[in-house]
């Protein structure tokens, strides 16, 4: 599971989508309106962001990291991973059925992910 904040709704939807669409996460949750404290550049700030909790593999946290990094407007983007030992079975072969197995993910010349 990974923990993302994103700035504005429009970029949270993208980013969401994109996972779903190219397998990295089975779901997505996104949670608007959140409210941020944090420091940046010495000084505490306060925003409101979206919160999104991405349902995905452990064999997918890069690629998630990866796709989520080229999607996001943040110098410094939150992406946590959280590991998760348990939980309802069916939830989880669900979880499986609907994510990439491997990392087969399409590049273009360069060597770059497209997704």
């Amino acid at each position: 599971m990974c923990f993302v904040t994103v700035g504005d709704a429009h970029t949270a939807s993208l980013i969401a989508r994109g996972l779903v669409e190219g397998k990295f996460a089975a779901c997505v949750n996104l949670i608007p309106k959140v409210s941020s404290f944090y420091r940046w550049q010495g000084k505490v700030e306060k925003s409101s962001e979206c919160l999104l909790i991405i349902k995905t593999r452990k064999n997918l946290l890069q690629d998630v990291e990866q796709f989520v990094k080229r999607k996001h407007t943040y110098t410094v983007p939150e992406i946590l991973f959280l590991n998760i030992d348990d939980g309802n079975k069916e939830y989880l072969n669900w979880l499986g059925a609907n994510t990439l197995f491997t990392t087969n993910i399409p590049k273009d010349k360069s060597g770059k992910n497209i997704l």
